[in-house]
């Protein structure tokens, strides 16, 4: 099995792989931060590639256009991590050789895993961790999009013979739905002024379709009446591509903070889904307690539905 982004190559761990795996991992500043002791020889290396990177969702990462390894990103499946016990579940891994830190390859890697994760293997819920200390893994699982969810004291480190504190995060699959529609309105997010008369994008929205499939588009204020919110311009992007039932909506302002639809945005949501499904429709109010509510509950007596 092998993953492609814009920048990298994910594929499995081979034998010829330990010479590259020890040159990085044999750093200091690499392993044990991550609780495992710095290689000290090729053929520990090559141990560890048979022994230890050999699960079925273990990945090299390698930068295009070379196939050199240069890190390591993993699911790791029920039965090789004490974070779940369930088969719907998993733990993501990773790490970085020093000279490619700081230039975002890991949560890249980390966004074409988790899409595997949840739209192929069936996972409903993945799972990260770092010790203390660990700042730069911290801020890559931050970046990623897991969500913190609790520290634990004097946690097992048994590589390293010690014990440390552990700080547990996790995703969703429907946090990792909500987090590519904040990446997509972000995307399109770029207030500016068109004309005397017409101003565009200082609101964007993200729209998730009963595919899947994620549509956006932005406010346009003019003269006279004649604008429209980011969420109809979202909707009427979704039904210009032939689709017209919603699932989720995602609405962001300049400061990045989320916000309900107008009334109007409501009254077409209703409209294209009259036969009661628009009350399920889940509304994204504000991203950083990650509060949701439903159509329903903020149209409780339309007139339609």
């Amino acid at each position: 099995m092998t993953l492609e982004t814009e920048r990298l190559i994910l594929r499995r761990w081979e034998e010829a792989d330990a010479e590259a795996l020890y040159a990085y991992a044999r750093d200091p500043d690499v392993g044990p931060i991550a609780g495992w002791p710095a290689h000290t020889s090729v053929e520990e290396s090559r141990g560890v590639i048979k022994n230890v990177l050999n699960g079925k969702e273990c990945y090299a990462v390698c930068i295009k256009p070379e196939a050199r390894a240069v890190g390591c990103i993993e699911l790791k499946l029920n039965g090789h991590t004490d974070l779940t016990e369930r088969d719907d579940e998993c733990e993501m891994g990773f790490w970085i050789a020093k000279p490619f830190w700081g230039n975002g390859y890991i949560p890249e890697a980390a966004e074409a895993l988790l899409r595997r994760g949840f739209e192929e293997l069936g996972m409903t819920q993945i799972w990260c961790a770092y010790y203390d200390g660990n700042e730069k893994s911290k801020r890559a699982q931050e970046k990623i999009g897991f969500r913190y969810r609790r520290t634990s004291k004097d946690v097992d480190v048994p590589l390293m013979h010690e014990k440390r504190t552990g700080h547990v995060n996790s995703m969703t699959k429907d946090g990792w739905q909500w987090t590519q529609m904040m990446k997509a309105a972000k995307s399109v997010l770029n207030g500016r002024r068109i004309s005397e008369y017409v101003a565009a994008g200082e609101v964007a929205a993200a729209i998730l379709s009963a595919s899947g499939k994620i549509y956006t588009g932005v406010c346009v204020d003019a003269c006279c009446a004649l604008g429209i919110c980011a969420e109809r311009s979202a909707i009427f992007n979704m039904l210009t591509c032939g689709e017209q039932e919603i699932k989720k909506v995602l609405a962001i302002l300049p400061d990045g903070k989320t916000v309900a639809p107008c009334g109007a945005c409501r009254e077409l949501m209703v409209q294209l889904m009259p036969d009661g499904r628009c009350k399920h429709i889940e509304i994204m109010l504000d991203w950083k307690k990650e509060k949701t509510v439903t159509l329903g509950e903020i149209t409780p007596e339309w007139w339609i539905a």
